[in-house]
């Protein structure tokens, strides 16, 4: 306790806001004890996208969607290490991912709402039938 209020007067000298400091020297504490974890739910989100993709073959929007499971697991990476490292650009990436995400959601999505209308099915075995 007395060494925390030698801190904050020691911050308020040199014009810093004191409130803002142990804000953030909290949250880097609390990052670097769960560091680890964050990292392991961005590998089991990253798991469970490849797991979805090679066990479900035969329904595309699934596929997409595990796909953008893998994309999250990806931007949850790069947030976390962003934070950790104290920098700005894995939050930039993430917002270029997710960006990039939501163009390949909106095309994927519009190939298959159309390919049912004219197919009626929108099974992966009929794909190849869109060769031109």
């Amino acid at each position: 306790s007395a060494w925390l209020e030698r801190q904050v007067v020691a911050l308020k000298v040199n014009g810093s806001n004191p409130f803002f400091y142990l804000i953030k020297t909290s949250i880097k504490k609390y990052l670097m004890l769960n560091l680890i974890d964050f990292l392991f739910i961005s590998f089991v989100l990253f798991l469970f996208g490849i797991w979805g993709i090679i066990l479900n073959r035969k329904n595309i929007i699934i596929m997409l969607m595990s796909i953008e499971l893998m994309l999250l697991a990806v931007n949850l990476n790069f947030i976390v290490l962003s934070v950790f490292l104290d920098d700005l650009i894995g939050q930039v990436f993430s917002l270029l991912i997710l960006t990039v995400a939501a163009a390949e959601s909106a095309v994927g999505l519009a190939i298959v709402v159309i390919y049912y209308r004219v197919r009626g099915s929108i099974l992966i075995e009929n794909l190849s039938l869109m060769r031109g």
